[in-house]
């Protein structure tokens, strides 16, 4: 008998049927965002759970959901799972790492230039009719060329921005949890590692690529913007939640920065309102990874774990070695 599982939003067709070749497989491709409750309700008689970070898969969830034994997210961040809950239940969580380190380093360098260069707020204004003549002080923005760059988190997406860095002759300075080897900060990188409050002080651009945790709440927040440069802009292509979005609010109302990139927010989808008030603020809806190919990477990816941990073998990204015991 086939293992039963639960592909909790839409995904590519070709990777349902794959899934069927080895899974009596629920698909919800009509996409709706399932309440933990109906999440829950899905879950019954479940094996396994390919999922996305829209669902929130809580330690009461899981509770719920007795023969759940895999949870493979299409993503490589997993703070939508209780994670420490999922291996007492001895369930086997995944992720897809690396396979949109590229995809996410071009983007973040696509929203730090069009915030640097205030190419959202210039079509905006082009478009509202307001272009009639040249002035040498019409949207002046901010050079990337020679500037310092700021890596807040040098994983492998930070060390694939700054890898990008050298063909604008950079500077580069990054903060991390635990400093990188010499021969990779000296090698591609060419990437100095200085103090939090240091970085935040010197660089002319500032991007976020850290992982979120409860104890990386608001890592950026007022006290740290008003150590940034009134020049300076800030990039988040990490997780919402990283910034106190309601300081990063008041800061670019005030022109204390610069401006700022988002592509993530806190209580996304329904960012604060005030964002959209703003001109000095570039905004996508969590995008960084969404090219086809990595997109497609990502749920073969995730497909993989799957077959992989319900198939009796080690999924290939498991976070949570610790479930083996469970079993």
């Amino acid at each position: 008998m086939k293992h039963k599982i639960l592909v909790a939003r839409a995904t590519f067709p070709d990777v349902v049927a794959r899934l069927e070749q080895h899974f009596d497989v629920e698909s919800n491709q009509g996409d709706q965002v399932f309440s933990p409750a109906e999440l829950a309700e899905r879950l019954q008689g479940k094996d396994g759970l390919f999922a996305t970070l829209s669902e929130r898969i809580s330690a009461e969830v899981i509770a719920a959901a007795p023969a759940l034994k895999a949870v493979c997210n299409m993503a490589v961040g997993y703070d939508n799972i209780d994670l420490a809950a999922a291996s007492r239940a001895g369930i086997k969580v995944t992720n897809t790492p690396d396979v949109l380190n590229e995809t996410t380093a071009d983007f973040a360098w696509a929203l730090l230039m069009a915030t640097a260069r205030r190419i959202t707020e210039a079509e905006h204004w082009l478009r509202a009719g307001q272009w009639k003549k040249w002035r040498y002080d019409v949207l002046l923005g901010a050079d990337l060329h020679g500037a310092t760059l700021g890596i807040l988190g040098m994983g492998r997406i930070g060390q694939a921005i700054a890898r990008r860095s050298s063909g604008f002759g950079m500077k580069v300075i990054y903060h991390n949890r635990s400093r990188l080897p010499e021969e990779l900060e000296s090698g591609a990188n060419h990437a100095g590692y200085v103090s939090k409050e240091d970085l935040l002080r010197t660089a002319d651009h500032v991007v976020l690529t850290l992982p979120y945790s409860p104890q990386l709440h608001h890592t950026i927040g007022a006290a740290e913007i008003a150590l940034m440069k009134p020049s300076a802009t800030l990039v988040n292509i990490a997780r919402g939640g990283i910034v106190d979005d309601a300081a990063l609010i008041a800061a670019l109302r005030e022109h204390r920065i610069a401006s700022a990139g988002l592509d993530v927010f806190e209580n996304e989808p329904a960012l604060n309102p005030d964002f959209l008030t703003l001109s000095n603020v570039v905004l996508t809806p969590h995008i960084a990874s969404a090219s086809e190919p990595t997109r497609r990477a990502m749920a073969n990816c995730a497909a993989d774990n799957l077959i992989a941990a319900l198939g009796g073998r080690q999924p290939p990204n498991l976070l949570n070695p610790e479930a083996n015991r469970k079993e």
